[in-house]
C-alpha cells in the first residue's frame, strides 16, 4: 500500500524536521507498563524566528527496542509539546500521528493547534497537551532508518515495465533495497511492528505521568491508535480516526484496493481538467484529457521533461491529485505551461530531489514486519497484470514498485496483528471520506465492525485523504465536540452521520481561487504527512 502522506517525487511537503532537546527516562517493568522518572523538556531545534516550533517543547525518550526485554538495548523517541493554554478546563494529552507509516510527526504538536484554531476551534485545543512524535526509525528519533539515500533519485527506470528485461531492472533494484536495509539496520528491522510503535507510545503516556491518552489519528495513523486501542484500552480517553485503514487488508491486499480507487480519483482530476478546458487547453473530455497526459508521459520517457522528470516522476507528481483536491488548480496549471506552453518550471517546482529514504525505508519496514507478504514474485506480477489490463493504469505499477523491497525482505514478516474491540475501550469518532482514494471506503466501515463502541462519519463524496480540519465545519465541528465533552452521534449499524463534501472545496473553480489560494488549500506549506 502505498504510504499514506503524500509525497511529491508519496506526500508533497518537503520535512521540515525540528529537532530534539534533552533525553527523557522511561524504563519498562516486567508487567509492561512503563514506569517513568519524567520528561526533560528542552528547546526545539528551529528554522527561524516563525517557525512554529519556537513555541514547543522538545525531548527523547527512551524506549526498549524490544519491549519484551526491558532491560535490553535503548533506542528513543523524539516527542514535542504544546502546551495548554486553558488551565481551567485541561483535559490531558492529545497525541497526534500524521500516518505512513513512517510520516514524521514531531512538528504536529503546534500544528494541530493552528489547524483547529483554523477552523474555528482554537478553544478545544487549548484545553490539551498536543504531543507530537517520531515514531521508531523515523525522523529525529533514533536510531533513523535508511537504506539507500539515493534509491528515488531521478531518473527512475519506467514503472509500467514494457518488456520482461525492464521488470528485472526494477526487481534487481528493489532486491537491493532490502538488502541494503537488512546489511544497516538488521537489528532493528524485526522491532519495527505496529505493535512495538504502540507501546513506544504507551512509554510515552507514563513518562508524561498520564492514566490516559487521546489520540488524533491521519491515514495509517488510524492503524496506529486502532493498535494502541486494542493493546491498552483502558488508557484511552478520546480516540479521533480520520481515513481509515481497512484491517482486513494490511498490507498486501491493500495496495491492490488502493489501485481500484486511485484510478477513480485520477479520471475524476481529468474530468474536472475537461470542464475548464477554457482555462487549461488539455482536452474537451476526461479521455481527451487522459490520452493527453499519456501522450506527455510516454514522450518524458524518451526526452525526459528539463531532463530531470521522467515517466515516474511525472505520474508521483500527480498522483498527489488523487489524495487532494486542492492539488487540482496547480497540476493542471503546471502539466498545461508544460503541454501548451513547453514551459517545465511548473511541474519543476513540484519535484523533489529523490525522495525521502527515512519515510521509505520505514514505510517498507513496518509493512513488512506487520503482515506476510508473498515472497513469490509471480504472484506481484499476475495481480499487476491483472489489474493493469482491467483498466487500472495509473497507479498499479507505481504501487507494486513502492512495495517491492518487502518481497526481498531479510525476513518473514507477520501474523497480522487481530484489532478488537473492547468493553473498557470508550466511544471513538472514525471520519471517512466516500471517495478517500489512499484509505478506501470500505476501511470506515470495516473499523466501525472492529470498535462497537465507534460512530462513523461519512464525509458523502469526499475525494480528499483523511479531511477533517480542512474546511468542511461539518466533520470540524464533530470532532471539536467529541474531543470538547466526548460527544457522539447515535449508534447504527452502518454510518452514523453524514457531512456533505464542500463544493468550493471538492470541485474548486480556477476561475474563482487563485493557484496561491488553491497551493495553501492542498496544505503546501504544512508539514510533510499532512493530509
Amino acid at each position: 500500500m502505498k504510504r499514506i502522506v503524500i509525497v511529491a517525487t508519496a506526500a508533497i511537503m518537503a520535512a521540515g524536521g525540528a529537532g530534539v532537546a534533552v533525553s527523557a527516562n522511561a524504563a519498562t517493568g516486567p508487567s509492561g507498563a512503563a514506569a517513568t522518572k519524567g520528561i526533560d523538556w528542552g528547546k526545539c531545534a528551529v528554522s527561524g524566528p516563525d517557525d512554529p516550533m519556537n513555541n514547543a517543547q522538545c525531548a527523547q525518550v527512551e524506549v526498549p527496542l524490544d519491549h519484551a526485554r526491558p532491560g535490553g538495548r535503548k533506542i528513543s523517541i523524539a516527542v514535542s509539546r504544546f502546551k495548554h493554554t486553558d488551565d481551567k478546563d485541561y483535559k490531558g494529552v492529545l497525541l497526534v500521528n500524521p500516518g505512513g507509516p513512517g510520516g514524521t510527526g514531531i512538528e504536529y504538536a503546534p500544528a494541530l493547534a493552528r489547524w483547529m484554531g483554523g477552523v474555528g476551534h482554537a478553544d478545544v485545543a487549548a484545553k490539551y497537551d498536543i504531543i507530537g512524535f517520531d515514531p521508531r526509525g523515523v525522523g529525529s528519533s533514533k536510531p533513523a532508518l535508511t537504506c539507500d539515500p539515493n534509491f528515488s533519485d531521478p531518473i527512475r527506470p519506467d514503472y509500467v515495465p514494457s518488456s520482461w528485461k525492464e521488470e528485472k531492472a526494477w526487481i534487481a533494484k528493489s532486491k537491493k533495497y532490502a538488502q541494503d536495509c537488512a546489511k544497516k539496520f538488521g537489528w532493528l528491522l524485526p522491532h519495527m511492528r505496529t505493535t512495538d510503535a504502540a507501546r513506544d507510545v504507551d512509554a510515552i503516556r507514563a513518562a508524561l505521568g498520564q492514566q490516559k491518552i487521546s489520540w488524533y489519528g491521519f491515514s495509517y495513523g488510524t492503524y496506529f491508535g486502532a493498535t494502541y486501542a486494542t493493546l491498552f484500552p483502558k488508557r484511552v480517553q478520546h480516540m479521533v480516526l480520520d481515513g481509515n485503514v481497512n484491517p482486513k487488508t494490511v498490507w498486501y491486499d491493500a495496495q491492490l484496493e488502493q489501485d481500484k480507487a486511485f484510478e477513480h480519483n485520477i479520471k475524476a482530476w481529468w474530468a474536472w481538467a475537461a470542464k475548464y478546458d477554457s482555462v487549461y487547453h488539455l482536452g474537451k473530455s476526461e479521455k481527451a484529457v487522459e490520452a493527453k497526459y499519456y501522450a506527455v508521459r510516454a514522450a518524458a520517457k524518451k526526452t525526459p521533461i528539463a531532463g530531470k522528470i521522467g515517466p515516474d516522476e511525472l505520474d508521483d507528481i500527480v498522483l498527489s491529485a488523487g489524495y487532494n483536491t486542492g492539488y487540482y488548480i496547480p497540476f493542471a496549471e503546471a502539466l498545461s505551461a508544460w503541454v501548451n506552453n513547453e514551459d517545465a518550471s511548473g511541474l519543476l517546482g513540484w519535484l523533489s530531489a529523490g525522495g525521502d529514504d527515512n519515510s521509505f525505508a520505514v514505510y517498507n519496514a513496518v509493512q513488512a514486519a506487520d503482515a506476510r507478504w508473498p515472497r513469490n514474485w509471480s504472484k506481484w506480477h499476475r495481480d499487476a497484470e491483472k489489474l493493469y489490463k482491467q483498466g487500472y493504469r495509473f497507479n498499479t505499477w507505481s504501487n507494486v514498485w513502492f512495495n517491492a523491497p518487502v518481497a526481498f525482505w531479510p525476513f518473514k514478516g507477520g501474523p497480522e496483528f487481530r484489532l478488537q474491540g473492547s468493553r473498557s475501550l470508550p466511544g471513538m469518532l472514525l471520519v471517512q471520506s466516500t471517495q478517500d482514494a489512499a484509505t478506501p471506503v470500505a476501511g470506515g466501515l470495516e473499523m466501525h465492525k472492529v470498535f462497537p463502541s465507534s460512530r462513523l462519519v461519512f464525509e458523502v463524496g469526499g475525494k480528499t485523504h483523511a479531511n477533517t480540519l480542512n474546511g468542511n465545519a461539518c466533520l470540524d465541528d464533530k470532532v471539536a465536540a467529541y474531543l470538547d465533552t466526548g460527544a457522539l452521534p447515535a449508534g447504527h449499524r452502518g454510518p452514523d452521520a453524514y457531512c456533505k463534501a464542500v463544493p468550493a472545496l471538492n470541485d474548486p473553480d480556477p476561475t474563482a481561487m487563485t493557484a496561491k489560494a488553491a497551493r495553501a488549500a492542498a496544505g503546501k506549506d504544512l508539514p510533510v504527512g499532512r493530509p
